[in-house]
């Protein structure tokens, strides 16, 4: 899972090294659906909030897409 956000890749072209694209795809669903990202960000926040090491003014998410027409990628040919 590591590897495919670091990359900014596709699951299909995830190396064959790791296991099967669909296998960790689903682990990765699983755990999104069950919550645990959000957990995890809770319990990070929660101890740097512990150790005075919170700044929240350094966090920054971006979720912006840009979509192309169809014709972009060719299909109007």
């Amino acid at each position: 899972m590591i590897w495919r956000f670091r990359t900014g890749s596709q699951w299909r072209e995830m190396p064959a090294e790791f296991g099967a694209w669909s296998t960790v795809y689903g682990r990765f669903r699983q755990w999104r659906d069950a919550g645990m990202f959000q957990a995890l960000m809770e319990v990070l926040i929660a101890l740097a909030a512990r150790r005075g090491q919170l700044d929240l003014s350094l966090v920054s998410v971006d979720s912006t897409t840009a979509r192309a027409h169809h014709d972009a990628a060719g299909a109007g040919e």
